[in-house]
């Protein structure tokens, strides 16, 4: 301990070459370990990667496997691509999943429960001078009574901006970049996926006999694994006529405990009276899932058929009677 104690005192400053460009801001904190933010600030710039007491490598994220109670110690590079001087406040934080799939951290407002809380930090906070990088230790610590399976984090670099409207209301504004932190806890791994709350629509088009299927679904990983499963969409009708699959965009990657909502059209399905629609999910490590729905699926021809047909009957039942 008395080394690791050392280590997080240490923090080293490297100066850096001017660099022709800085990225644009990132969306996410944790989409790519490297990409620069650029602040409301004139040319401020900044990134956040993996490194070691040397500087970085080429490591795109901070992934670890464990046993409960083990830790290891690393490194983080926050670099200054602008030119002046900055302070950057340095955290560790959960990840999740969001609506559209990606992969993003709490926000600063949020405390950590899981790895993000078991990330401590040589130093919370860092002024690097102007093109200079600051290699910072930390240590993670698992708990020892850290569930088994996959968690996932990440640790960031912000800055807090404030600014004024013209009736004097401040707004502070946090910036950040961040870097992914993937860990496993050895043990046992249960992969798990269910597809939740299977709704189906049909809607006739112009075309004879034929209308567009949608179906609406959620997707859950209900395991204690990251997953990213495939997914095929089956529809047939009755008796199992017309069948067919289509194989939808691939899922992004889900975190343990994520949900994610899709919906997926099939168009020019077969009106034929009444379809039957299954999603499938499987992904490579065995996990898989199925739903099916039933679905009406008329079309406005059947209606033409039925009066063509009802005006042909009363047609020839009137020819009859003055026949008769």
């Amino acid at each position: 301990m008395p080394r690791i104690a050392a280590a997080l005192i240490a923090l080293t400053l490297v100066a850096l070459p001017t660099p022709a460009s800085a990225a644009p801001a990132a969306k996410s904190p944790a989409e790519n370990p490297a990409k620069a933010a650029k602040t409301a600030k004139a040319d401020a710039a900044w990134s956040v990667q993996p490194s070691s007491k040397t500087g970085p490598g080429n490591r795109p994220f901070f992934t670890y496997d464990l046993v409960p109670g083990g830790t290891v110690t690393d490194y983080l590079a926050v670099t200054n691509l602008g030119t002046a001087e900055m302070t950057f406040t340095v955290y560790g934080s959960d990840a999740f999943t969001t609506a559209s799939g990606g992969y993003d951290l709490l926000p600063a407002t949020r405390e950590p429960t899981d790895v993000g809380s078991w990330i401590e930090l040589g130093a919370k906070t860092v002024t690097v001078p102007a093109r200079s990088r600051a290699d910072i230790p930390f240590v993670l610590k698992i708990p020892e009574n850290a569930t088994p399976g996959d968690h996932a984090g990440g640790i960031v670099a912000s800055i807090t901006t404030a600014s004024a409207d013209a009736t004097g209301n401040t707004t502070r504004v946090e910036q950040r970049v961040g870097t992914r932190l993937y860990l496993r806890v050895t043990g046992d791994l249960h992969p798990g996926l269910r597809v939740d709350n299977l709704h189906a629509g049909y809607r006739t088009g112009w075309r004879p006999f034929t209308g567009d299927l949608e179906l609406t679904y959620t997707v859950r990983n209900t395991g204690n694994t990251r997953i990213t499963p495939g997914q095929t969409v089956t529809v047939a009708g009755l008796f199992g006529l017309a069948a067919d699959s289509a194989h939808p965009d691939a899922l992004p990657e889900l975190l343990p405990g994520a949900a994610l909502e899709r919906t997926v059209r099939v168009t020019a399905r077969p009106a034929l009276i009444r379809l039957t629609a299954s999603v499938e999910l499987s992904s490579p490590d065995g996990a898989s899932a199925k739903s099916t729905v039933g679905v009406w699926a008329w079309s406005w021809y059947y209606l033409l058929i039925l009066l063509l047909a009802a005006a042909v009957t009363w047609a020839v039942r009137r020819r009859r009677k003055v026949q008769a």
